[in-house]
């Protein structure tokens, strides 16, 4: 690939975000893309950082005034996935212009079209369907020719408002957590604050904590911590420290934005468990944002963490797209085990 080409059904493709950017006239900005994960500056620096050993494949399907945008990699081959990993809360197609949903499936049916040009291959997580994301990329793909397969991948935990102040929230609250936070807050070991604007010592105890915990090695820390510093200078960085006589011993990276907090990483010494720094830190963290920020919801990411549950009240599912091109010989015996599992769970 070479910059930007282009493909049936005025369709395009772009190997590098430069063009990408350049083509796109600011429809993946910030101001123009209200989550996160669905902005060129989120695709730009999670490649270059954390996946910069797969070559992108950005995908550009435009209808009068609307476009569509479809973030790859390559995996191996014509084998390509979404432009995504563990930091992502979700992946899907990102629309700009003005559209509506006949407009909206109508650019998904181009991209299929473009897609099957460049490969024989998708695999596409996690991709949510509350907005209608997976259902709709199903049938544009299935309309299109390709084979797909949808299932369920992963589980997204999460809390909506609706109005209430913490202490509504609160009372809701399963009695263990709510006895824990007001027995170890009345102690005073654990004192808490929550910063707004990057700064190198708190990272710094950021980091600590973290290499303290019982998290695994973090992938990509220099990604993270440019996260930090970008939402710090768009005033969406919530980082939350604990500390017990002056040293770190919990922290958790929340971004607050368009009503919405999102709870990127949270850790703790596991040698401070009995004072529960982890805990009095996320109820320190929840009183913010719901009170102070106003949000309307809080998203705690994909997995299903148990301590999940204790905080949050709903869950949704996360999906992964199988796509196969059934013209390409190299696909048909994937084709034939997808359609033995559709059996057995039609069977089932």
């Amino acid at each position: 690939m070479s910059g930007v080409g282009y493909l049936p059904a005025k369709g395009e493709y772009h190997d590098n975000f430069l063009t990408a950017q350049a083509a796109a006239r600011g429809v993946l900005d910030r101001d123009r893309q209200p989550c996160l994960f669905d902005r060129l500056e989120w695709l730009d620096q999670l490649h270059h950082m954390a996946l910069r050993h797969r070559a992108p494949l950005l995908l550009r399907a435009r209808e009068d005034e609307a476009e569509a945008w479809m973030p790859l990699m390559q995996l191996a081959g014509r084998q390509y996935g979404a432009l995504a990993n563990w930091y992502n809360f979700t992946w899907r197609p990102i629309f700009g212009g003005g559209y509506d949903e006949v407009t909206r499936l109508s650019l998904l049916r181009r991209l299929a079209t473009a897609a099957h040009q460049r490969t024989r291959r998708l695999t596409l997580a996690p991709v949510p369907d509350e907005d209608g994301s997976a259902s709709q990329i199903a049938a544009a793909f299935k309309a299109s020719g390709w084979i797909v397969e949808m299932t369920e991948c992963d589980e997204n935990h999460y809390l909506m408002l609706r109005g209430r102040s913490f202490d509504q929230y609160w009372e809701s609250r399963p009695g263990q957590l709510k006895n824990t936070v007001k027995r170890k807050g009345k102690k005073g070991v654990v004192s808490t604050r929550i910063e707004r604007e990057f700064a190198d010592q708190s990272w710094a105890d950021y980091e600590r904590v973290y290499a303290r915990s019982w998290k695994p090695h973090e992938g990509s820390p220099n990604f993270l911590k440019q996260l930090a510093k970008a939402e710090s200078a768009a005033g969406t960085l919530r980082l939350g420290l604990a500390y017990i006589d002056g040293q770190p011993v919990a922290a958790q990276f929340w971004t607050v934005e368009n009503g919405t907090a999102l709870i990127h990483k949270l850790a703790h010494d596991e040698r401070h468990l009995q004072y529960s720094p982890g805990t009095l830190l996320s109820a320190a963290l929840f009183q913010h944002v719901i009170d102070i920020d106003h949000v309307e919801e809080i998203d705690f990411g994909t997995g299903s963490d148990g301590y999940k549950r204790d905080w949050m009240e709903s869950v949704r599912p996360r999906y992964r797209l199988d796509l196969l091109w059934p013209n390409h010989i190299a696909n048909w015996p994937l084709i034939v085990r997808a359609s033995l599992r559709q059996m057995r769970r039609n069977a089932a």
